[in-house]
């Protein structure tokens, strides 16, 4: 496939690698003669705007951090005009279903499908080819981008109708992150108990309780350790589902004690 990719960046980057060496054309944004070079040096090819990436291209890629970047890119930036009609748009942003329903009322105008298309996992699963993927869309449009997709998602999951990628993946990341705050507490109980925090990340994995958020903390030998290093993402995806929330209804229950108490461990403290 001819593809276009913007948002070349932690994530971005090993998706558009693995993309290449899968056989795909990929032309990737690059904004800067560094970023040009660096591209140049991963066998990539860098475009210099928008309409360059998206020229011709059977599907254009868009993985930025934020909502706002993905409004910003496509429909204040000029993507969608620039993407042939019949072509595809894969948002990978974690977001609000909103963004992704108005930018594909946008594309409809164009003959354009748009698929959002959300990740679970890290840089080192993609680089693996086993990110999950979340796919929302209309059965032919996820259809014709699952060639793609598969170069760095496995499994790559059709979830349901546009949007219901962005709604699947929030409701993964809330539980995500309220186990991390229910660990958070089971470390300060047993603290208060005389448990050293090492000695239950030690044994914990090998119980019941054993999870990708235990994993996940364990690796980092601590939760504020975990916290620190995730912080800008868990912060971001955390503050999305509550607005998400408050948008499309629905009520957190028990999720919502786990969300705060994670909230208080990614606040940072004054020793850092």
């Amino acid at each position: 496939m001819r593809l276009g990719f913007i948002g070349a960046g932690r994530m971005g980057r090993p998706m558009a690698r693995r993309l290449a060496e899968a056989g795909h054309d990929v032309r990737v944004l690059a904004r800067s003669p560094e970023a040009r070079s660096a591209l140049e040096e991963e066998g990539l090819s860098p475009a210099d705007g928008l309409a360059e990436a998206a020229a011709g291209a059977d599907a254009v890629v868009v993985c930025v951090f934020t909502d706002e970047q993905v409004r910003e890119v496509c429909l204040d930036g000029g993507l969608l005009d620039a993407m042939p009609s019949g072509s595809v748009l894969v948002v990978h942003t974690t977001g609000g279903p909103r963004t992704a329903e108005d930018v594909a009322a946008r594309a409809a105008s164009r003959g354009i499908d748009v698929v959002d298309a959300p990740v679970s996992g890290g840089p080192h699963d993609i680089a693996a080819g086993r990110v999950t993927v979340f796919a929302g869309g209309a059965d032919e449009a996820v259809a014709r981008v699952r060639p793609a997709l598969e170069s760095y998602g496995d499994p790559v999951l059709h979830v349901g109708p546009l949007g219901s990628g962005q709604r699947v993946k929030l409701l993964n990341n809330a539980l995500f992150a309220a186990q991390l705050g229910l660990l958070a507490d089971a470390v300060r109980l047993g603290g208060q108990w005389g448990v050293e925090e090492s000695v239950l990340l030690g044994a914990l994995p090998h119980g019941s309780s054993t999870s990708r958020a235990l994993s996940g903390v364990v690796s980092r030998g601590s939760v504020a350790g975990f916290a620190s290093s995730t912080r800008d993402f868990l912060s971001k995806d955390v503050d999305v589902l509550r607005k998400v929330a408050a948008d499309l209804g629905g009520d957190l229950g028990a999720l919502d004690a786990g969300l705060a108490t994670l909230a208080a461990a990614l606040t940072p403290s004054s020793k850092e």
